[in-house]
This record gives structure tokens, C-alpha cells and sequence, in this order.
């Protein structure tokens, strides 16, 4: 499948990951380490990005940021670039030095805003670079310090984090420490950096407890959050983006995601349009529609027009990861 648009709007939250190209190192020393950070608060300086966490690990590294007014990808793009042309310089190499382009879930904000400060910032003791909270509290290349104030990141927005913790500084900073302490026990976090239907309901756990009772629970890959804010923020962002298409435009991009799709799996694409169930052709047909929906902005009646089913069939394909494998064929 064609990977899906970013979801973006300013001042929305998100959590960003980033890796090495094959796993490889994105900082190889110290000095690495603060052209990185010093990157970052200038670009987020300049476009107004506010950020709460972070870690630099040496093949990867996490964000916790809300976008500013130029969008997340600007800045993104401002902040990487000119790093990895530095690092390059520096260490006699060329080629990329990050995978492909980088993640980034946008977040249920009260639902999970203190779980991921507290996810990224034991990243470095998950990852053995320390080997206590006592370590981790003066630990430079990650934002718990800040928060504990033993080190000055005039970019982190260490105030607003903290509020989320209590409403005076001290009674702040035990309720933080007590909660990152619990989070120890927990490790690593699928449930945070998982996908689909995983990720956007928190874990394992609570798919079970709504297949019974919520089949139809909506989720996106790109969303952390529960299944109405999962539906809310798609309604948002595909309300953004269809005044930017031409209806002509928007047929033509629907016409070449369905022709690509069809291409990959060895489908003929008059077959895929004329409602066939045969092999993959059901589970291809349900993928497709999601993204003709989720990231063109197509109505649900224009996206059975042109995969041969029933609206209702699109609608179930579209409200339930993973279903779809039998879509009614159109009459």
C-alpha cells in the first residue's frame, strides 16, 4: 500500500520517531549530540514548535512536540537536513543518513500526554545507556533532566509539562518522579508505538474487550487515541484537504492509487472494479478504500463507484481494521 498523508494541522501533538538508516548510528559522539540539540531548539525556536520530550539514543531518537505555524514537516525537514549535511561533513560520508522519512503518531492528548513524557524520557535506561534513575536524572541527551531541573533547555517547554504533574512546582516534581518510577516495571510500550487497531486503543488488552461489543471501532495507524478521537481527527483532516483538489484532480489521484494497488498484487483492475471476491481481491479492495477515503476525501458513494460495491460495504471497510474480507458485490 501507498504509505498514507501525514496528519498535520498547527498545534497539533505529536510523537515522533526516527531511526538510523539500517539501524545505523544518527550520532557517532558528544559533539554530534549537541549540533543535534542545538538544531532542534533553533528550529523549533524559529517555527514555533513547543517541545516536551525527547531522547537522542545512538541509532534513533524521540519527540514529543506540538506543531507551530509552519507544520510538522517544515520543521522536520528544516531540523534534519541541515544535520544530516553536517554529520556527513564531519564524518567523511555520504549518502542518507536517516530511514526512509521519519514516524510521527498524533496523540490523544489527555488521554496519553503524560504516558509518552514518561515513555521517551526511560528510553535511555530501557536502553541500558544508564543504568538507574538516579543516573537518568542527570543523564544530558534526554529531557528528564530538564524537567527535574537539573539542566537548563531553554526550548523545552518544561512548564507546561509539569503542569500536567501539579499545580506547584514542588508537589510537580514528586508526583513526576513517583510516575516515571512506576513506569519502569511496564518496559517497553507496543501499546504506544504499535499499530492500527493496537496502537489507537492503547494495547492488546483492549482490542479484546471491544470486539465483542464494538466491532466497528475505528482506528488509524497515524492516531494514537480512542476510536471517536481516531474518527473526529480523520472528519478534520479530510475537511482540510478536499477544498484543496479539484474534483478532477481527486478522480485522477483515485484512479492511479487503485491502478498501482492493482499492479503490486497482480489483480486486473477491471476485475477489482467489477466486485470480484476472488484470492486477495476483497482485502485489497477494503485497503484501497480506506485510503481513497482517509487521504482523498472521497465520499463513500464515489469510492463504491469505483471499487464495484455496496456503500454500506465501503462503510464497514473503512470502520473496521482488518475486516473487509468479503465486500458485497454492487447490484
Amino acid at each position: 500500500m501507498p504509505r498514507q498523508a501525514r496528519l498535520d494541522c498547527p498545534g497539533t501533538l505529536h510523537h515522533v520517531m526516527l531511526r538510523g538508516l539500517a539501524r545505523g548510528a544518527i550520532v557517532s559522539d558528544d559533539k554530534d549530540r549537541e549540533n543535534l540539540l542545538s538544531r532542534l531548539g533553533e528550529i523549533a525556536t524559529a517555527t514555533g514548535t513547543a517541545i516536551y520530550a525527547w531522547a537522542i539514543l545512538p541509532n534513533h531518537l524521540h519527540l514529543l512536540c506540538r506543531s507551530g505555524p509552519p507544520g510538522l514537516p517544515v520543521f522536520m525537514r528544516r531540523w534534519l537536513t541541515g544535520y544530516a549535511l553536517g554529520y556527513n561533513r564531519r564524518h567523511r560520508r555520504i549518502g542518507h543518513l536517516f530511514q526512509n522519512r521519519y514516524k510521527s503518531i498524533v496523540i490523544e492528548e489527555d488521554a496519553y500526554f503524560q504516558e509518552l513524557v514518561r515513555y521517551i524520557h526511560l528510553n535511555p535506561l530501557r536502553a541500558g545507556l544508564v543504568d538507574s534513575l538516579r543516573t537518568l536524572a542527570r543523564y544530558p541527551w534526554c529531557g528528564h533532566a530538564t524537567l527535574l531541573g537539573h539542566r537548563v533547555v531553554p526550548w523545552q517547554d518544561r512548564r507546561a509539562v509539569l503542569a500536567w504533574f501539579g499545580r506547584s512546582e514542588g508537589r510537580a516534581l514528586r508526583a513526576y518522579r513517583a510516575y516515571v518510577a512506576a513506569g519502569i516495571p511496564l518496559g517497553r510500550r507496543p501499546d504506544l508505538v504499535g499499530g492500527g487497531l493496537v496502537r489507537s486503543l492503547g494495547g492488546w488488552a483492549a482490542v479484546r474487550a471491544i470486539r465483542p461489543r464494538r466491532p466497528e471501532e475505528l482506528a488509524d495507524p497515524r492516531i494514537l487515541g480512542c476510536g471517536d478521537f481516531v474518527e473526529r481527527l480523520l472528519h478534520e483532516a479530510e475537511a482540510r484537504q478536499r477544498p484543496r483538489l479539484r474534483p478532477a484532480e481527486r478522480a485522477r489521484r483515485a484512479a492511479a492509487i487503485i491502478a498501482a494497488a492493482c499492479s503490486r498484487a497482480g489483480i486486473p483492475p477491471a476485475e477489482f472494479a467489477a466486485g470480484s471476491r476472488r484470492g486477495a481481491i476483497p482485502t485489497l479492495r477494503a485497503e484501497v478504500a480506506k485510503r481513497l477515503v482517509a487521504d482523498l476525501g472521497l465520499s463513500l458513494a464515489e469510492v463504491a463507484r469505483r471499487c464495484g460495491v455496496t456503500t454500506s460495504a465501503i462503510s464497514r471497510a473503512v470502520r473496521r481494521p482488518g475486516a473487509g474480507k468479503v465486500l458485497s458485490k454492487s447490484t
